[in-house]
C-alpha cells in the first residue's frame, strides 16, 4: 500500500504543502501545467533555500512578472502582511487581520488595498467564480473536483462564522491569483502521487494574537481553527502564527489519518519552505512517501454503513455518493435491490474509517431520504500495492500493482493513461492495457 505522511510540526501552509510535493518527486511539468491551465497570467518560480540548515524546495507564485507575495510587501510599509479578507455581496469586510507570519505564505499575504490582484479583480472573487474558473481549466477532473472541494470547505467555513450564506462571500487573499496557484497545483500535485492512505502528525498552529476588523483573536485565526475543528492541534516553539486558512483546507480536503508516522518504507522525502527563516526553528513542511511496513495493517477494520431506498430520485443518490467520497469514504457501492411491495430500489454501501463513521452517519441522513441506517463493523484484506512506469508502443503507462508475500498478484494499468495514450495512438484502450501488462510482465520475468 502507498501511503504519505505529513509532518506539520511547523504548520502547514499551501506554498509550503506545494514545495513539499515537488521536493518529494512530484515533476515540475505537472505544477507548471497545472498552472498555465488556469489561464491567470501566472507561473512558477523553483528555488532552493535553507531552513535551519535543511534545504528545502520554495515556490513563489509569479503574476506576469513579479512575485505576487513581493508586490503585495511593497503596499505593507509594516511589512505585516494581512491575511485572508472576505466580505459580504454588499462588499462589507468580514475578516481582516494583521500579524507576523513565521513562514508568512503567500496565500495570506496580500494587502487588499494594494495589491496587483485588486486592480485586476477589485472586490475579490466569489465561491461561483471560483468554481468557473477550475471548471475551466484543462486539467483532469478528479484534480478540478479536488480545488473545488478545498475551496468550498474555505467558502463554508467563513459561511459558519460570519453567519453568512456562502454564495455572498467573496475571498480577497485566498481567491488571489497565488493562492488560486497554489491549490489548484497542490491538487495536481496530489492527483499524481496517486496516494492510497494519507496520513498526518498532529499539527503545531504556532502562538500569539492577531488582530482582526473586529478585535483581537488567539491563534489560530476564526476561519483557520473552524478549518482545523476535530483535529488534534498544539502550539509550540514560536509565537506566530503557523497554519494558513488554505493549508487547513487542504488538509482537510485530504481528511488524514492523525497520528505518530505508521510503519513505512520511506522512498521518498520532501520539505517545502515557509518564507522566513527564525534562528533556532526549521519553519518547513516534511512529507514521505512510500510503502507501508506493517503487514498487520494488509488486515484492516472498516466500519460499513448502508441504507436501502426507493424514493429518492437517482439525481440526489448520485449526488449522495459523490459527497461521500469526496469526504473521504474507502469506498462506496450502489446496488438495485426490490424491496417491499414490488418497489426496485438501490442499497446504498458505504465503507469508511471507524473513525469516520459519524460524519457519514450524518452525512446519509442530511443527504438522502432515509429514516435509519444499517452500520457494521468489518475487517477487508488488503494487497500490498505498489507503482511502476512501463514503456509501451504506445508511450509510458503507469501500473499499480499488488501482491502478497512478495508474489505479483495483480497488475492494473491506470485506465486515464490507457485512455489518453488510445486517443492519442487512435487504437482500442483494451490494446494498451494489454500492451501495458506484457511490459511489465517482461520487465520483471525472472
Amino acid at each position: 500500500m502507498r501511503i504519505a505522511y505529513l509532518d506539520c510540526y511547523a504548520g502547514i501552509a499551501g506554498d509550503m504543502f506545494l514545495g513539499a510535493l515537488l521536493d518529494a518527486g512530484v515533476p515540475a511539468e505537472v505544477l507548471h501545467e497545472a498552472t498555465i491551465a488556469l489561464s491567470l497570467d501566472a507561473s512558477l518560480r523553483i528555488e532552493k533555500v535553507d531552513r535551519s540548515g535543511i534545504t528545502c524546495t520554495k515556490i513563489h507564485v509569479l503574476e506576469g512578472s513579479q512575485i505576487a507575495e513581493l508586490v503585495a510587501d511593497s503596499h505593507n510599509h509594516s511589512h505585516q502582511p494581512k491575511t485572508q479578507h472576505l466580505h459580504k455581496g454588499s462588499h462589507e469586510h468580514t475578516d481582516h487581520h494583521d500579524h507576523g507570519h513565521a513562514h508568512e505564505p503567500h496565500d495570506t499575504s496580500h494587502s487588499h488595498e494594494g495589491s496587483a490582484h485588486k486592480r485586476a479583480h477589485n472586490h475579490g472573487r466569489s465561491l461561483t467564480e471560483i468554481r468557473r474558473l477550475i471548471s475551466a481549466a484543462s486539467l483532469p477532473d478528479p484534480v478540478k473536483d479536488f480545488a473545488v472541494r478545498t475551496f468550498e470547505l474555505l467558502g463554508h467555513a467563513e459561511s459558519r462564522i460570519h453567519n453568512v450564506p456562502v454564495d455572498e462571500i467573496h475571498f480577497h487573499e485566498v481567491g488571489a491569483v497565488d493562492a488560486i496557484v497554489d491549490i489548484v497545483a497542490a491538487s495536481a500535485g496530489i492527483h499524481y502521487l496517486d496516494i492510497d492512505a494519507w496520513h498526518c502528525s498532529p499539527i503545531n498552529v504556532g502562538g500569539g494574537t492577531v488582530d482582526c476588523a473586529h478585535g483581537t483573536f488567539p491563534v489560530p485565526a476564526p476561519a483557520t481553527a473552524d478549518l482545523l475543528r476535530g483535529m488534534p492541534t498544539y502550539s509550540a516553539h514560536i509565537e506566530k502564527e503557523l497554519v494558513t486558512p488554505t493549508g487547513a483546507a487542504l488538509l482537510r480536503a485530504l481528511n488524514p489519518t492523525f497520528g505518530p508516522q505508521p510503519a513505512m518504507r520511506a522512498a521518498q522525502i520532501g520539505y517545502g519552505a515557509g518564507s522566513r527563516n527564525p534562528a533556532g526553528f526549521a519553519n518547513a513542511f516534511r512529507i514521505s512517501i512510500g510503502e507501508c511496513a506493517d503487514m498487520s495493517s494488509i488486515s484492516e477494520a472498516v466500519t460499513v454503513l448502508e441504507t436501502a431506498l426507493d424514493d429518492l430520485s437517482p439525481q440526489l443518490l448520485a449526488h449522495a455518493a459523490e459527497t461521500a467520497l469526496a469526504a473521504g469514504a474507502l469506498d462506496v457501492m450502489m446496488t438495485p435491490v426490490l424491496m417491499k411491495k414490488g418497489r426496485p430500489g438501490t442499497l446504498l454501501t458505504v465503507l469508511c474509517n471507524p473513525t469516520d463513521s459519524a460524519k457519514f452517519e450524518q452525512l446519509l441522513l442530511r443527504e438522502t431520504s432515509t429514516l435509519g441506517i444499517r452500520i457494521r463493523q468489518d475487517r477487508r484484506v488488503c494487497l500490498d500495492r505498489a507503482h511502476a512506469t512501463v514503456s509501451t508502443l504506445y508511450g509510458e503507462i503507469r501500473v499499480k500493482v499488488g501482491s502478497r508475500d512478495g508474489e505479483t498478484l495483480n497488475i492494473a494499468p491506470e485506465f486515464e493513461d490507457c485512455r489518453s495514450a488510445a486517443a492519442r495512438c487512435n487504437v482500442a484502450v483494451k490494446l494498451v492495457q494489454q500492451a501495458a501488462i506484457s511490459a511489465y510482465n517482461q520487465a520483471h520475468r525472472s
